[in-house]
């Protein structure tokens, strides 16, 4: 099945977002819709990649019925999401043209006395909008939403002759979507900004000297130049020159970094001291800026738990305001003889104040806000659901290698048996030269000679034990006491601390290396820090051997620590883990190689390093931290507990101010100009809160 993206240029109506999603999704050519109201993005997955033309064609169709001015098209991925959020003053001022002359007629008719038709004439110009899309609605059969409200509100105040009031409802509800719409326009302005990492054109080296190309015009193995100042278009390979590097933005890190010859660099990071040339080793849409920013625009889709339930909540709360105001208008008068004009009046402002906008729009935009956030700090969330997620995580599973600790292995001791050191240590360095394994590149790296790749045959690599390889017509075994009595050869009993790696030629023992690895300077600070905001129990995952895993684990002061695992058996403790927890309570792995891309998937929250994570890690996770630091966990954890705070203070709020001035209209004490109020401006007030949420 293939995925399509469309863009609705200005949607500005979270409800109307709502519909075009559940009305895409009724499309028996689709299956699954999914509208990100804060990007403006409808992502659409196809049942059949033969229909994509008519799929696009039909949603068309849809958004012109449900929202005239929403232009659809089909998004470029190379755009930035800001070329997609623009506020135009002008063109927004001609359009309000029939709002204004209304506003200066509502003046004239006040100051004058006013007669009836001059009332009728300017509740059209500034009413006109919302009465024709009620219209629309009802005609599709969609009746209840904002637009039915006021128009059944304002009308009733026009029968009962209170046409003044009727008519600056109306043009303090446009007057309050206007500002709505501003507040959201510069929500997403302000995510956008903080996302804006990604450049358009590179300077290419060309025979001719440099030429300045767009990004998705230059090609793998292009050299690119950047200058001091700006930043790094695409990924690549320092070819020439030295400079520090500002990769605050990739990585949340204000330490910087000093690249040179040799050294791999990321898009997005921005170059500072001195001009570099880069040997481009991605294009425009799969460098790190595009995943980044495709993981973030894309990151709305995956829905929370609380905004499903207000977008349900919403579809049966309008139905059930309507009947209840029927009933206030009607009830009193019919049982126990009430003025009718009075019990109308009342139902009429219960209406008004009945829109549930400051939740449709407020709850989305607070979501997105907090993955904006995140991203801005090094921590890239794949959907709303996995933030909220992060809110009930009670355990958390740690990966040792590369995790907890640097991943940057070092021989601390050869012992070979029946072979001169240097030939030992030669032969290890060719078994492991094809693994990408930090231990492996260890072993390269103290052998510290150029390797020829011609006489290596029959390369395997067992996972969990260790690689059989065919080096110079001699079976060179390499790996841990698994792996030497799968071959039944027999090792000494090796009592001391680290990872060893035996080997074997043509089936005789040669000897063993101890290689050690080095704690991360935050480990131990990120369990302190994890257990001091209420996780009861952090554990220590790892295929090293036991003496390793115990020290490691109680330097750090993990809970629980299982080693000597193979991939599976990692999934096998993930999932004992899990059946311990509680209804609510989830569990979190954090991992980083290819080893752990099944056990990230089958954790409730699997979290990747991005740094040095494998892409199939990275792939597998929910969440990726591009620092490399699991202190950064404390953050994003912190972040989703901020996040849904303020959503939940958005809700109590909502609901609160509206449930008490409804049952002030019931009693009498609210007015029209209240229940305006309680609508639009508690809609303001919850936007502007989960503003909160990117800044803190």
């Amino acid at each position: 099945m293939e995925s399509i993206k469309l863009m609705l240029n200005q949607l500005g109506c979270a409800n109307c977002a709502n519909k075009i999603e559940k009305s895409v999704n009724n499309l028996s050519t689709v299956q699954d819709a999914t509208v990100n109201f804060t990007t403006m993005q409808l992502n659409i997955t196809l049942k059949d990649v033969k229909q994509k033309e008519q799929v696009i064609k039909e949603v068309s169709e849809i958004v012109q019925e449900i929202e005239p001015h929403i232009r659809v098209q089909e998004q470029n991925l190379a755009k930035k999401l800001k070329k997609n959020i623009h506020f135009n003053g002008w063109n927004f001022v001609k359009s309000q043209q029939p709002l204004l002359i209304g506003i200066v007629l509502f003046v004239i008719a006040i100051l004058s006395g006013g007669d009836f038709w001059l009332y009728i004439l300017t509740y059209l110009l500034i009413g006109g909008n919302v009465l024709l899309t009620a219209t629309r609605n009802m005609k599709r059969g969609d009746i209840f939403d904002e637009n039915f409200l006021m128009t059944i509100a304002t009308l009733g105040a026009i029968v009962l002759g209170e046409y003044p009031e009727a008519i600056a409802v109306m043009l303090f509800y446009e007057i309050g979507e206007m500002f709505q719409h501003y507040a959201v326009n510069r929500s997403r302005q302000s995510i956008s900004d903080l996302l804006d990492i990604r450049v358009d054109s590179a300077n290419v080296v060309t025979a001719s000297g440099l030429k300045s190309k767009a990004i998705e015009d230059v090609q793998v193995g292009d050299v690119i130049v950047v200058k001091p100042g700006e930043r790094i278009p695409l990924d690549g390979v320092i070819v020439l020159g030295s400079s520090e590097l500002d990769t605050s933005a990739l990585t949340g890190e204000s330490l910087l970094r000093f690249a040179t010859v040799g050294e791999e660099i990321l898009a997005g990071c921005l170059n500072l001291l001195a001009s570099i040339h880069i040997q481009v080793t991605s294009t425009a849409s799969t460098s790190t800026v595009a995943k980044i920013l495709d993981l973030v625009e894309n990151a709305s889709s995956k829905k929370a738990t609380t905004e499903r339930f207000i977008t349900k909540f919403c579809r049966v709360y309008t139905p059930v305001v309507v009947l209840i105001a029927v009933l206030v208008a009607t009830l009193p008068p019919l049982f126990w003889g009430a003025n009718f004009s009075v019990w109308f009046y009342r139902a009429l402002v219960f209406l008004v104040v009945s829109c549930p906008c400051a939740l449709v729009v407020s709850i989305p935009l607070g979501f997105f806000a907090g993955i904006g956030g995140a991203s801005r700090l090094g921590i890239l969330v794949k959907g709303a659901n996995y933030l909220e997620l992060l809110n009930q995580v009670e355990v958390v599973v740690f990966d040792k290698t590369g995790t907890l600790t640097k991943g940057q292995f070092a021989v601390s001791e050869i012992q070979p048996m029946n072979i001169e050191k240097q030939q030992f240590i030669k032969l290890a360095a060719y078994a492991e030269s094809m693994s990408n394994h930090p231990i492996a590149k260890s072993i390269v790296a103290a052998y510290d000679q150029a390797i020829s790749y011609d006489e290596l045959l029959n390369y395997e690599e067992l996972a969990g034990k260790g690689i059989s390889v065919n080096f110079q017509n001699q079976q060179i075994l390499i790996g841990n006491r698994r792996l030497m009595e799968q071959y039944k050869i027999e090792i000494p009993e090796v009592r001391k601390v680290g990872t060893i790696i035996h080997m074997a030629v043509d089936g005789e023992y040669k000897g063993y290396m101890r290689i050690e690895d080095e704690i991360k300077e935050t480990s131990r600070e990120a369990i302190a820090e994890l257990k001091a905001c209420g996780i009861k129990k952090v554990v220590m995952l790892t295929g090293d051997s036991k003496p390793v895993a115990q020290k490691v684990a109680s330097s750090l002061n993990v809970d629980e620590v299982h080693a000597q695992l193979l991939p599976h058996e990692k999934v096998e403790r993930v999932e004992d883990l899990i059946a311990t927890l509680s209804d609510g309570e989830k569990l979190a792995f954090i991992g980083d190689g290819i080893n752990d891309a099944p056990v990230l998937a089958r954790a409730d929250i699997g979290v990747a390093m991005g740094g040095i994570g494998s892409d199939v890690a990275i792939e597998a996770a929910d969440i990726v931290l591009m620092k490399d630091d699991p202190l950064a966990l404390v953050v994003a954890i912190h972040k989703s507990r901020f996040t849904l705070n303020v959503l939940q203070q958005n809700i109590v709020f909502a609901l609160g101010v509206k449930c008490l001035v409804m049952l002030f209209s019931i009693m009498g004490i609210a007015n029209m100009w209240m229940a305006v109020f309680a609508d639009v401006g508690v809609t303001l007030l919850t936007i502007i809160n989960s503003i909160r949420v990117l800044k803190k």
